[in-house]
């Protein structure tokens, strides 16, 4: 398995990194303004979680009618385009006086768009790499966006004590914008993997085969479920401590890149393949604890240990990779994060509906409890379903 150093080296990663990087910090900076902006105008845990997480509502869209474009489009073309959108529609929503439903509009509308994002970057990140660095590669990727989370959320917790939400979502526009920059400029001019042109029989037609098999089906319910669920208990995190909500994100953001490096770089691959399981009950366990409603810093160590579950999705990807037809791998991973973002987005409406009607603790308490209970029924249908490479040829990329 390569190193870090040696991922820099290779053509293309870094610029593919440090694009990323940009666009992570970008969504931090501005996801929190914008929650902590619709609840100051609102006072609505619900809308407060709707504006930072419902781009993720729309994924179920793109993955429904977008997601062949994954392997279809050119990679540097369609990367820098999806930044061009998101700093466009970040600058939208910090026109004054926008009323809260055109601010949701927007927010549903860019996460359409990035419903594609996820196909093509991972895409081509398993293009770029070879095989067997795909998974450090990804492992590179994930803490990244633990720093920059971290980063992005104590910066930006900072920010808005000094400045208005509307200017924190300039500076987060200007982030996409040099995200934007980076991949046209960095990236070369690669060939889509497939042929034929994106259409929506083509993204179910692949869906389908992806789905068909029950190892990956469960692999895809494994990716999304327990992780949604507890990304529902991050959603509340404005409403739960409205002056610390950047405290309890950045801890949580340090606990998921402890998580990446460990099982990305420290643990063995024998060990590390039996570890999806006590970490994804690890990611939620902690947060039953809210139903005492902590203080701060105990609500702080619980997000920390919590995220270092996070781990979890480097075993399952790759699972997921084992199971999936190479030329398939762009729309499979893409599958897998429009699927993951998609109920993360889910569970964050869910919770906030939940907090508003009783509190945002026993909203988190009752989202962590059904990660669990999610976790160990997978468990248990996936002892009927070992996991094996799949032998199934790929559908036939026929222009449609």
């Amino acid at each position: 398995m390569p190193g870090y150093r040696a991922l820099l080296r290779t053509p293309e990663f870094t610029p593919l990194f440090l694009g990323s990087a940009a666009q992570t910090a970008a969504q931090t900076v501005g996801g929190l303004a914008l929650g902590t902006l619709v609840f100051r105008a609102t006072g609505s845990p619900l809308l407060s979680a709707v504006s930072m997480f419902g781009p993720s509502l729309a994924q179920v869209l793109g993955a429904t009618f977008l997601l062949s474009g994954a392997d279809r489009l050119p990679p540097r073309t369609t990367l820098a385009a999806i930044a061009l959108t998101f700093a466009a529609g970040t600058a939208v929503q910090a026109l004054p006086g926008l009323p809260v439903g055109a601010v949701l509009a927007v927010v549903l509308t860019l996460g359409l768009v990035a419903s594609l994002g996820g196909g093509v970057r991972w895409g081509l990140l398993n293009e770029i790499l070879a095989e067997e660095g795909y998974l450090t590669g990804r492992s590179l990727f994930n803490m990244m966006g633990g720093l920059m989370q971290i980063t992005g959320f104590a910066t930006g917790g900072a920010l808005l004590t000094a400045l208005s939400p509307q200017t924190c979502l300039l500076l987060a526009a200007a982030l996409y914008l040099t995200a934007a920059l980076v991949l046209r400029l960095g990236l070369t001019a690669r060939p889509p993997r497939a042929t034929g042109r994106t259409s929506p029989s083509a993204t179910w037609r692949t869906n389908a085969l992806l789905w068909s098999s029950r190892p990956r089906r469960l692999t895809y319910l494994g990716l999304w479920l327990p992780n949604g669920m507890v990304v529902g208990c991050e959603s509340l995190y404005v409403s739960y401590a409205p002056h610390a909500a950047g405290t309890l994100f950045a801890c949580a953001a340090f606990g998921m890149f402890a998580g990446d490096v460990t099982i990305g770089r420290l643990l063995p691959a024998a060990l590390r393949a039996r570890l999806a399981t006590p970490l994804l009950l690890l990611l939620a366990t902690p947060y039953l604890v809210f139903c005492a409603h902590p203080s701060l810093p105990v609500a702080a160590a619980c997000a920390t240990v919590a995220s270092v579950g996070f781990g979890a999705s480097l075993v399952q990807q790759e699972q997921l990779m084992a199971l999936t037809p190479g030329e398939l791998a762009g729309h499979a991973l893409g599958l897998h994060s429009a699927g993951m973002l998609t109920l993360q987005g889910v569970s964050a409406t869910l919770a906030g509906a939940v907090a508003q009607l009783t509190s945002p603790a026993a909203a988190m308490t009752a989202m962590a409890a059904g990660s669990v209970c999610t976790t160990l029924a997978l468990v248990t249908a996936a002892r009927r379903s070992p996991v094996r490479p799949a032998p199934e040829p790929a559908p036939e990329h026929s222009p449609s």
